[in-house]
């Protein structure tokens, strides 16, 4: 299977870092978000990745260009220009990058890259969300529940404390961030029929193409209630490099979304 993964949003509620690069490029421990995303689909075996670009793509594509070299070590003869790679590159991966339009929707960005996905079942998430989800089994449970959609549901803490009061005023009780709920995690699988109900660039994928698929009853949810962090501000990226930076430690636990 195939896996696209939405790369080409303008990530606005982290201006801190997206105003010089696209979102998914923004690093933790010194590599893309973009790069710990496909290093956990091919520990499952996926290795074909579609990547839709959009705002400031050129930085994905120049990235990739050059894996070898920003990537390895590697001897440069200064007078005849020669680079001699001196260390295997571990990632076998395929990539197709799709110039899917700096405006175009999330929804519009599936149907921009149809021709490449043809007939076959595929996977797809965000560029901006870490899990540790099992692609595996997440493949079977969609196989099993026979939808046209699957995405991965993940445990969403509320942001703030919840009160309960009376009319006049007297507080009853006080929860602090206790409400939880199933949200869409990304990690999707697609089956190409859905290609016919995305109408064109503007079309969302969470209101246009979920919406129309639940109101026929062909989507479904795989739960996944470990680890799942979307990054949207720059206090998540100083949070995800400090797991990273623990992980370093001798003998300390991996990185949560780490499944390598």
């Amino acid at each position: 299977m195939k896996v696209v993964i939405l790369a080409g949003g303008k990530g606005t509620r982290l201006r801190e870092e997206t105003q010089f690069l696209p979102k998914p490029m923004v690093e933790i421990g010194g590599k893309p978000i973009l790069w710990h995303i496909m290093k956990n689909y091919s520990h499952f075996g996926f290795n074909d990745f579609i990547i839709c670009l959009g705002y400031k793509g050129e930085i994905i594509r120049d990235y990739f260009i050059n894996y070898s070299k920003l990537n390895g070590d590697l001897k440069v003869t200064t007078a005849s220009n020669v680079c001699e790679y001196l260390s295997p590159i571990e990632e076998n991966w395929n990539i197709t990058l799709v110039d899917t339009g700096a405006e175009t929707q999330t929804g519009g960005r599936i149907k921009r890259i149809e021709k490449y996905i043809k007939d076959e079942t595929f996977l797809a998430t965000y560029g901006d969300g870490l899990s540790n989800v099992n692609i595996h089994k997440l493949i079977a449970f969609h196989l099993a529940t026979k939808g046209m959609t699957t995405l991965t549901g993940v445990l969403s803490k509320s942001r703030f404390g919840e009160i309960e009061a009376e009319t006049d005023g007297k507080i009853l009780s006080f929860q602090e961030k206790s409400k939880t709920s199933w949200i869409n995690g990304g990690f999707f699988v697609f089956e190409p029929s859905i290609f016919t109900l995305i109408n064109g660039d503007y079309d969302p994928l969470e209101t246009g193409l979920l919406t129309q698929l639940t109101a026929l009853g062909r989507l479904n949810m795989y739960k996944h209630d470990d680890f799942w962090q979307c990054i949207d501000t720059y206090k998540e990226v100083l949070d995800m490099n400090h797991l990273w930076r623990l992980s370093q430690i001798p003998r300390s636990e991996k990185a949560p979304w780490r499944v390598w």
